[in-house]
């Protein structure tokens, strides 16, 4: 019976869903972008086959929109330190963003060549492209502005932080809208949160969640944490315990403690928990390196 079915959708698939015609090497067909389950040989077809598809087409992309976002990414937006190669940790305080290459340097590799500098007298250098370390905010600033002229996202998130910090939050909203354009989950996170304080723009709930999706379907624990809270206040309880679940197995601590709740108020099976449990784990322990033990201990007897 799956079979038949099978072959009827393909069938479907290569015929215009309107006027039956077929699709042959001069007669192209085009998916309706919103569901991908039928095609048209024209615009006037895709017009007129609207009221006849308009229900399935929404039910259908609703699905593909659901498959996407709740699909557990392989790894963080933070991804891995270009030195050491081991994830880079979600708390942003044990790592750092080069201004000159854009790369963000795990706390232990950052120690590390500090250390290397100072026993062997070098001068200051990135510790990933050598690139001559700043030696003030102004410079600090032109690498920064030289890397978002070449269309860099991660440094137009940076210019972004800058423009905000120095209270020009139109610019702001422009570099960080860019950075979006071009993919980056951090930009999407941030944008979100421009749109839900109404700064630079009117609030727009719509555009908020829509941000936090692109967000969280990049790997940003942070935003699937804020989606799952959400849909928490919108009585969609079986949706925030999967977004708390993918985001805690990526090693959201937060997302972990809600899922705990979640569990004791019987919304999340044993083993799912118990799962999340080992993943955060196993997440926790990826990032851990004697290199950044020592950053760490460092950094304590520095602050006493």
């Amino acid at each position: 019976m799956s079979t038949n079915l099978d072959e009827e959708a393909a069938d479907t698939m290569m015929c215009c869903a309107s006027c039956g015609t077929a699709q042959v090497d001069d007669i192209k067909l085009k998916k309706c972008t919103a569901c991908k389950s039928v095609r048209y040989c024209s615009v006037n077809c895709q017009r007129d086959h609207r009221p006849q598809h308009k229900r399935a087409c929404k039910k259908r992309a609703a699905e593909l929109h659901d498959e996407l976002l709740f699909k557990q990414p392989e790894s963080t937006n933070e991804g891995d330190c270009p030195i050491c190669c081991l994830p880079i940790s979600l708390d942003n305080d044990k790592s750092t963003s080069m201004s000159c290459c854009s790369k963000v340097i795990c706390d232990g590799c950052v120690h590390c060549y500090k250390v290397r500098i100072f026993q062997e007298k070098l001068q200051p250098t990135c510790p990933f492209c050598r690139h001559p370390a700043p030696k003030s905010k102004e410079e600090e600033e032109r690498n920064i502005l030289k890397r978002a002229k070449a269309n860099d996202p991660v440094a137009m998130v940076q210019m972004s932080v800058c423009r905000y910090e120095a209270g020009d939050y139109d610019g702001a909203f422009r570099y960080i809208s860019k950075s979006a354009e071009l993919g980056d989950a951090e930009a999407h996170f941030q944008l979100a949160m421009f749109y839900h304080e109404g700064q630079c723009v009117e609030k727009d709930r719509k555009k908020e969640v829509y941000h936090l999706e692109q967000a969280a379907i990049g790997g940003h624990a942070g935003a699937r944490y804020n989606l799952a809270i959400f849909d928490l206040n919108n009585d969609k309880g079986d949706r925030a315990m999967k977004h708390f679940l993918i985001a805690a197995t990526l090693g959201h601590d937060a997302s972990l403690g809600a899922l705990r709740n979640g569990f004791r108020r019987g919304l999340v099976s044993k083993e799912d928990f118990a799962s999340a449990l080992r993943a955060h784990q196993a997440a926790a322990e990826a990032t851990k390196s004697p290199q950044r033990e020592a950053a760490e201990e460092a950094e304590k007897e520095y602050s006493a």
